[in-house]
């Protein structure tokens, strides 16, 4: 990457450079997963592209999602097998292209009878209605598992579905409910750190050239003079930004972007999903280190996902209504207690056992009375015209992170069509940012190790680094080994030309976006008040704020972690 390119990357220059040329053949507005694998692909083809994020990339829907890269089973039952085939597809692609992010997950379906929804299924699938809850049998599940292994047949990444009876099953899975009748268990693939892939898909686009420019915090606050008015979210200033196509990918917020348009449209209708983190060394011993997925009593599909020392908890599917800024409710964590305890009666777990929580809006259609289970999780492209202007405008309704680069090309075809541009180029089997080149074997991990180590880099923050960046990690540690470094007090996994590194490379803005996004220390509840004072501190120098500035974004993660993930931190500032 070259010099210009990368200084794009720094987060005043990133919005520098659209006030100073304010104008792109497409503007994407929205930051999430869809919105940047779209601004990755038309930066690879070429075309002059800009996008906006209103708040940090991957902060919304995006950031608040299960963790998992799935082939959808059980949208089988919502007749969507086009959907599940793509899904599978594209889950299998992400285990090539992004192999230091995407890994394969052990899944695991308790089954308590054998017969039970047979009769109920067909209705189920008619009406897209849940009525009363009637559990899956295994009957339904083994043949659900069929269809997606059908699915999986090509380019196959990971093995066939296997079902145990009731005592082979308790062998494997002691702390299961007694009544358990079978379990069966098949692979779908993991996603630590959505946050730092969409960063890798957003790094892959810079790196295409100077005709690809990307802001965070910065916001589409209406049209003036057929050009969409911007505003920077950290100065206040408003600016235009003409484009020849405009693309709306805020998923939950399309309508209300177009509304800011002075155009009244009604595509969506999201639902509400929540999780907990937790530390609780029994329950991932329960789980044997695989995801236990399945059907709680409400009807509702639930998961229990072991992710390190930690286990996710989730979700919740509730209508958002106009809230699309949830949190995480009292109500909704002893949903979370009780699914716990349908599968696993012996465990105990409280409040004191919660490190984290999130929430988000999954950007679904509009559904009316379609129970929300039964929302399609599929996409479509509403075309219309820019309210003042001439250019057409696209918005995006729906979408799942699995299929994000599927979505991502067909919602590039659909711009260069406009544009009347061709396609130069193709996604499908290129590996994403620090995939590139990424050991496949223990032994290839251990030979990257032994590099940096020889290098005089410690071997615990060579696997934090290799973990956070993949192969880019070696561009980071040359980094670090360009100046005087040290490790924060308050952890060993950072240090302070890394947040050096983040804040010229990452467009951090906010000390949350550190904690958050940039690394798993929140997720993990390992955030601290002397981590956070650490953290603003280091940032300040090239952020450019002064102690009251540094005290002020302390005082901000500190409430952010409060009010929006549960999370209470001792602070220490004065």
């Amino acid at each position: 990457m070259n010099e210009q390119t990368t200084n794009l990357r720094t987060p005043s220059s990133a919005r520098a450079s659209l006030k100073a040329s304010p104008r792109a053949s497409v503007l994407i507005i929205g930051g999430g997963i869809n919105g940047v694998g779209t601004f990755r692909d038309l930066a690879l083809q070429g075309v002059d592209v800009a996008l906006v994020e209103r708040g940090d990339y991957c902060h919304g829907a995006s950031g608040a999602s299960s963790h998992m890269i799935h082939g959808g089973i059980r949208y089988l039952e919502n007749g969507e097998f086009r959907l599940v085939r793509e899904s599978v597809v594209e889950r299998n692609r992400l285990l090539r292209i992004a192999p230091h992010y995407v890994k394969p997950l052990e899944t695991t379906i308790p089954v308590f009878s054998t017969f039970s929804g047979v009769l109920n299924a067909p209705l189920r699938f008619l009406t897209h209605r849940s009525g009363k809850p009637r559990a899956r049998g295994a009957v339904l599940i083994r043949l659900g598992l069929s269809l997606y292994d059908a699915f999986s047949r090509g380019g196959r990444a990971v093995p066939r579905h296997r079902f145990l009876g009731r005592k082979r099953a308790l062998a494997e899975l002691p702390g299961l409910r007694g009544d358990v009748k079978y379990t069966a268990t098949y692979f779908d693939a993991s996603v630590h750190n959505p946050e730092r892939l969409t960063l890798d898909v957003l790094g892959d686009g810079l790196a295409a050239g100077l005709h690809a420019r990307a802001a965070n915090y910065t916001s589409a606050v209406g049209v003036s003079d057929g050009a969409v008015l911007l505003r920077d979210e950290l100065t206040g200033e408003e600016f235009p930004f003409s484009a020849d196509v405009v693309v709306n990918t805020t998923g939950a917020w399309v309508d209300r972007t177009n509304s800011a348009f002075g155009a009244s449209t009604r595509f969506m209708g999201g639902t509400k999903g929540s999780h907990i983190v937790l530390d609780h060394p029994g329950l991932i011993a329960a789980c044997a280190g695989r995801e236990i997925f399945f059907e709680h009593s409400d009807g509702r599909i639930v998961l229990i996902y072991p992710m390190g020392d930690r286990v996710l908890v989730g979700t919740t599917d509730i209508d958002a209504g106009d809230d699309l800024d949830p949190t995480c409710t009292d109500a909704e964590i002893d949903y979370f207690f009780d699914l716990i305890r349908h599968v696993f009666p012996a465990l105990t777990v409280d409040r004191s056992d919660i490190v984290y929580t999130f929430s988000g809006v999954r950007p679904l259609p509009r559904h009316d009375d379609t129970a929300p289970g039964f929302v399609s999780r599929d996409y479509r492209i509403e075309r219309s015209q820019l309210p003042g202007g001439t250019q057409p405008a696209l918005s995006l309704v729906g979408g799942k992170w699995t299929t994000f680069r599927a979505l991502s090309a067909h919602l590039a075809d659909e711009v260069m069509g406009l544009l009347g541009t061709a396609r130069r180029t193709t996604t499908e089997d290129l590996p994403i940012g620090g995939g590139r080149d990424y050991p496949s074997t223990p032994e290839g991990v251990e030979r990257w190790l032994a590099a940096q180590t020889a290098r005089g880099l410690d071997r615990a923050r060579a696997e934090v680094l290799l973990t956070r960046y993949g192969t880019r990690a070696a561009e980071v540690v040359d980094f670090l080994r360009a100046g005087a470094d040290q490790a924060l007090h308050s952890t060993r996994e950072l240090s302070a030309r890394e947040l050096l590194w983040m804040a010229e490379r990452e467009q951090v803005a906010h000390v949350e976006d550190v904690l958050i996004r940039r690394t798993s220390l929140a997720f993990r509840g390992l955030v601290t008040g002397e981590l956070v004072e650490e953290v603003a501190a280091h940032l300040a120098g090239p952020l450019g704020w002064d102690d009251q500035q540094t005290r002020r974004e302390a005082q901000r993660a500190v409430a952010t972690l409060a009010e929006r993930h549960r999370v209470h931190v001792a602070h220490l500032l004065v």
